[in-house]
């Protein structure tokens, strides 16, 4: 049996410079940070020789990318040029998401630096408007992000140009009703900006101000995004510009994004938190814990715990579970 093709590292999870409002740990109306500030407890950051191991254990059993942390800013992670690296050194690809401040070394520099081991590098972006993106990734700056973003476009062609690898880029964002109306003008400014493809996925409820701007709240709101969607389909493909997760959506889809939708994940990818716990999926923390405790990587590593009958019984029968069927991140294809 072969581990997983991809692995996503909690690297640095409490480093953040934005407070986007749909965020699990820095939106306003998370009780997390506060919490952690109030107990004393000092910032996660995952040890690099925990990461390290992992990856070589997992890299002769197809393993081929990585990513570092989708919850904070990874490039505020203080040993990111190691893992730079170790996917120079293992051959294992680097997938990076980042809110595009590029932090410490700046946009051209830090492309310099990841171009050449990685596969895709998706900019978190929400909004075609400056009020729209500054007011939900709240210590943006519109002008600032773009110019950074265009730095990196032109690095990133430079070295195709000459190298003939040529990572991928991508403008992602989350669907909200605040910003839905906008989604064929990101559509258009990632074609603008030299992008390949625009991906989202639709707001996890963490908070109850979330409800309000889910598009799967009720009918209308599924009504509505249904006619965006048709449109944005229609002007990506003019385009020619991929576009991932944007699809019409079912009355039904309030309680089940897709009837016919599959886990992504399961069986394909895993995820390593910064003290070393396995964790199966993307959902938000204190969610995916509900699908069980399958351990840490310290001692047995992290292929055991694959192989495991635990996780192998969530494989084999987690469309039951309550969090499974409600998940926004199924898809109909993996």
């Amino acid at each position: 049996m072969s581990g997983p093709w991809r692995i996503t590292f909690d690297t640095n999870p409490d480093d953040c410079n934005r407070h986007c409002t749909m965020c699990e740990q820095f939106s306003w109306a998370s009780p997390h940070q506060r919490a952690r500030r109030q107990a004393g407890l000092p910032p996660r950051r995952m040890p690099f020789e925990l990461l390290e191991r992992v990856v070589r254990e997992c890299q002769p059993h197809g393993l081929r990318e990585i990513i570092p942390s989708t919850m904070g800013e990874p490039l505020l992670y203080r040993d990111f040029k190691r893992i730079i690296v170790l996917c120079r050194e293992t051959g294992v690809l680097l997938n990076l998401t980042t809110n595009a401040s590029f932090p410490r070394l700046g946009a051209e520099r830090w492309a310099e630096l990841v171009v050449p081991v990685t596969s895709d590098v998706k900019f978190s972006w929400n909004g075609a408007t400056q009020v729209t993106q500054e007011s939900i990734m709240v210590g943006s700056s519109y002008p600032q992000g773009l110019a950074g973003i265009r730095d990196f476009v032109r690095v990133r062609d430079a070295w195709a140009a000459e190298h003939g690898h040529r990572c991928s880029l991508t403008l992602q964002l989350t669907f909200l009703e605040s910003n839905v109306d906008e989604l064929v003008g990101m559509v258009r400014l990632a074609a603008d900006l030299g992008l390949n493809r625009v991906k989202g996925h639709h707001v996890w409820t963490h908070f109850d101000h979330l409800r309000a701007l889910s598009m799967r709240r009720d009918g209308e709101a599924i009504a509505h995004w249904n006619r965006v969607a048709g449109e944005a389909i229609e002007v990506a493909a003019a385009l020619g510009l991929r576009l991932d997760n944007v699809h019409p959506l079912a009355p039904e889809a309030t309680e089940d994004l897709d009837p016919e939708a599959t886990c992504p994940f399961l069986d394909h990818e895993a995820w390593v938190d910064p003290e070393g716990r396995f964790h199966p999926c993307c959902a938000p923390d204190e969610q995916r814990r509900a699908l069980g405790d399958f351990g840490t990587v310290h001692g047995q590593g992290l292929l055991a715990i694959w192989r495991s009958e635990p996780y192998r019984e969530l494989v084999r029968s987690h469309r039951d579970h309550p969090l499974c069927r409600s998940c926004n991140m199924r898809r109909r294809e993996i």
